[in-house]
């Protein structure tokens, strides 16, 4: 079955090839979202504490950003089936063990994430270059819109699963949920995907490859714990400065190999590179709104976990039409145009929430607010990610989809870490301790956590004490003031990247041959 299908003809099962791959991604995305909604639960029950809790999320994300580009040179090597099942084998064990174990420990957890987050790096890149290598180039940019969609709605239907699991069963459920489906993916990838790599065999890069996980991952371990050693310490100043080195010295290193495994002559590739940009700055802002809006739906507005992540349905329900038609109006219009456009429709979402939302807003305001942000998403990804696999060989097509997948991680980890920052930034100046309360007498500090003042304020509630309903309140003026402030920064953010698309991303239409513009 070992064969590359080139841009003709393609394989000709590459439609249930294309399938099979959006299972495996949605494994993926699943992990990096359904714990969040676990975190309370597995708290109780672990007795873990902040800084735990904390570890238990990054650990995957950690791991799965800090590897992509190695996995996925190591699937270009090695074959990319062969890659994708050892990474599914890897993500359902690990999560077999924790959903499975009796006694299982705060550290254990933690360390099984960071399996997990190594056999997601084997499995995102390989599921993208299987596509890429299965599809004829006429058909590539409809296959890469689906794939894109796959991805886009992998968090909310992350989301909503993590919530149904926790709410119906317990939080070990949440990890149960991967067991099933890596099985069902390992069998069809066996009976349906070809393996594909490299035809020019080319030798790995070790060095490379570890100075490319130390400065990735010093760069994520930066952005991740900047919010709680402060942007200004010498903490995330040692650890920028560590990232800056190594992928200083990744970049040179690159540079002066005769087979290096990421060609520093993609980054003269106008389209490699606002394509990167346009799905960096994308993820910033979704992730960004998207960890802003489970804080609002389950403490502001009292949800439980599942009621708080259907609330997110409309987002992928603009998504998915809009990926999976963008190549019609890329054909038409362009890719520049398009994805200008989508980053423009994400800016009037952020635009829209920052400046009507408020305590009392209806649902159908923040609903139309999703579906326009899934809207621009969808136009946003699929023809950048398209770009981006036009701009490199099919020989290098795993290590393309893992610079693809390590601008989205990257785009994610600074939307969650600088939009949680200004949140609790504006949530702290516009914070007004109600009259009657003296804050030195409560067991935490109302004024710098949102959920600590709305768990007090519960709390004098259940004493006979009516002012806590107003500490509450107070609390989620503050908390809705922030977030809405941290919309309008998002707003920001993806007009600036509309701007750089629109003046400088290829204008050239999908399905032409790559390294036109």
């Amino acid at each position: 079955m070992e064969g590359h299908y080139g841009s003709h003809e393609g394989h000709p099962r590459r439609w249930f090839i294309l399938a099979v791959m959006g299972m495996s991604l949605i494994v993926v995305m699943l992990n990096n979202v359904t714990l969040n909604v676990a975190l309370p639960e597995l708290s109780k029950d672990l007795g873990a504490d902040n800084t735990e809790l904390q570890w238990i999320l990054d650990a995957y994300a950690l791991v799965f950003g800090g590897t992509l580009l190695l996995m996925g040179a190591i699937g270009d090597r090695y074959g990319r089936r062969s890659t994708l099942q050892f990474g599914l084998i890897v993500m359902g064990a690990f999560s077999a063990w924790v959903a499975l174990a009796q006694n299982v420990t705060t550290n254990e957890v933690i360390a099984a994430r960071a399996f997990m987050g190594l056999g997601a790096a084997f499995v995102m890149p390989a599921t993208l270059s299987i596509v890429v290598t299965s599809f004829p180039r006429t058909e590539r940019p409809r296959a890469i819109g689906i794939w894109a969609a796959m991805a886009g709605i992998g968090a909310p239907i992350g989301l909503f699963v993590g919530g149904w699991a926790v709410q119906y069963v317990d939080w070990q459920a949440v990890f149960m949920i991967n067991v099933p489906i890596a099985i069902v993916c390992i069998a069809l990838t066996w009976a349906l995907v070809p393996q594909s790599r490299d035809e020019q065999q080319t030798p790995l890069d070790p060095i490379g490859g570890v100075l490319s996980m130390v400065g990735l991952g010093a760069f994520l371990y930066t952005i991740i714990e900047a919010p709680n050693h402060g942007w200004t310490s010498l903490e995330t100043f040692g650890g920028a400065a560590l990232s800056v080195l190594f992928l200083g010295l990744f970049w040179t290193w690159e540079r002066q190999r005769e087979h290096p495994m990421l060609p520093m002559s993609f980054f003269r590739e106008p389209g490699f590179v606002t394509g990167l940009l346009a799905v960096t700055l994308a993820y910033y802002v979704m992730f960004s709104f998207m960890f802003t809006q489970m804080l609002h739906f389950q403490l502001v507005r009292g949800h439980e976990a599942l009621d708080a992540a259907v609330r997110f349905l409309p987002l992928p329900l603009g998504l998915m039409p809009a990926a999976g038609n963008s190549d019609r109006l890329v054909a038409l219009f362009g890719r520049a145009k398009v994805v200008g456009s989508g980053l423009m429709l994400v800016t009037l979402g952020m635009v829209m929430f920052g400046s009507v939302v408020d305590v009392n807003t209806d649902y159908w305001v923040l609903g139309l607010v999703f579906f326009v942000l899934g809207l621009g998403m969808g136009l946003t990804m699929a023809p950048s990610t398209g770009l981006v696999m036009e701009s490199v060989p099919d020989d290098k097509a795993g290590v393309g989809s893992a610079t693809n997948d390590s601008s989205r991680e990257i785009g994610g980890a600074l939307g969650i870490a600088i939009g949680g920052s200004v949140l609790n930034e504006f949530y702290q100046q516009s914070f007004q301790m109600p009259e009657g309360i003296d804050a030195s007498t409560l067991a935490a500090d109302p004024t710098t956590s949102f959920p600590a003042a709305v768990r007090l304020g519960g709390e004098l509630l259940a004493q006979g004490q009516p002012v806590g309903a107003a500490l509450i309140e107070a609390a989620n003026e503050a908390f809705v003031f922030g977030m809405t402030t941290s919309a309008s920064a998002s707003a920001v953010i993806s007009l600036i990247a509309a701007v750089i698309v629109f003046r400088f991303m290829p204008r050239a239409t999908f399905g032409e041959e790559p390294h036109e513009g």
